[in-house]
């Protein structure tokens, strides 16, 4: 497949085009927004019916096809955070409080970018590991951990850790991608197929209603990504590229397929806006709400929509 193809492929797909249209509705006023109580829902289901599907493929996965892929997906995520964080110190204007939140949410993962990748690859056919949403989870925590210990490190107010543990274990992303991976394991083949209609067949579709909402917030707050400022916005592009392509790089030196390279380089590439802003709200009060929450859904999320996914899957086919 020509770059074009693949350029192609990803900006005429339905996810792309429906963020697209959720974005112009919010620029014209007009409120195309889910209800938040179907947000709410759809948040849920994506991360419980990928953790599911991934749990499920983890059956014909041995311990040797995992370790290695485990083992460098955590060191990753100890890493990217580390140097977002010092590489926000060529912006003068952010302190250290508001670099480390910057870089627990750069450090931490986007479930709606994981899952708009694998869309694309199966969408093509490309092959992908079963264990991808087990990565998923896996660079989740030392992300979010990194950045808070790095925001705290010099601060006068000292973390409250034992809070701050349990807003990221037993918050909701990582407790409903733990419990799918656990439940899609242990349930038989069977009991699986019996679900898989609904957690599995319908995802493509529920996942394009959460794009649809998230053009429409990236919209909406649109005159937010302009008060960041150029630096800000640039980080939010240049960084993501150079993690993503970290990710990738990796992920080829361990023995991922194509695919597989391609999925830990977008992981590393994306940021939350779902479980590190809960975090960050917890362990450091004082960092700015606005910062890290809109370079990461304003700037760095349609980037990745729209051209990273597409960019990370050439670099994976060049080193393969």
């Amino acid at each position: 497949m020509s770059s074009w193809q693949i350029a192609a492929s990803n900006l005429t797909s339905v996810g792309v085009l429906t963020f697209a249209f959720g974005f112009l509705a919010a620029r014209i006023k007009s409120d195309v927004r889910l209800p938040d109580a179907i947000y709410q829902f759809l948040t849920v289901y994506l991360l419980f019916g990928i953790g599911l599907k991934g749990g499920h493929s983890l059956k014909s996965t041995s311990f040797s096809e995992l370790f290695a892929p485990s083992a460098t997906t955590i060191l990753l995520g100890i890493l990217i955070p580390f140097i977002a964080f010092y590489s926000l110190r060529l912006i003068k204007v952010l302190n250290h409080i508001d670099r480390g939140s910057i870089a627990a949410h750069y450090g931490s993962t986007s479930l709606v970018t994981f899952s708009a990748g694998i869309l694309f690859l199966e969408s093509n056919s490309i092959f992908v590991e079963g264990f991808a949403p087990a990565l998923l989870t896996l660079l989740e925590i030392p992300g979010l951990i990194v950045g808070i210990y790095l925001a705290s490190r010099k601060s006068v107010v000292k973390v409250s850790w034992g809070v701050t543990f349990k807003e990221v274990l037993l918050g909701k992303t990582v407790l409903l991608l733990l419990a799918g991976l656990v439940i899609g394991f242990a349930t038989t083949a069977e009991g699986y197929e019996k679900v898989s209609p609904f957690f599995a067949q319908l995802l493509s579709g529920f996942l394009v209603l959460f794009l649809l909402h998230l053009g429409y917030m990236a919209g909406a707050n649109f005159h937010e990504v302009i008060k960041v400022g150029a630096p800000l916005a640039v980080f939010g592009i240049i960084f993501p590229v150079f993690s993503g392509a970290l990710g990738v790089l990796a992920g080829s030196l361990i023995g991922l397929s194509v695919g597989g390279a391609t999925v830990l380089g977008l992981l590393c590439a994306s940021a939350s806006y779902i479980a590190a802003p809960a975090a960050v709200s917890v362990a450091l009060p004082q960092a700015s709400p606005t910062l890290a929450l809109t370079t990461s859904i304003g700037i760095t999320f349609p980037f990745n929509l729209i051209v990273g996914i597409p960019l990370y899957y050439k670099f994976a086919q060049l080193l393969g």
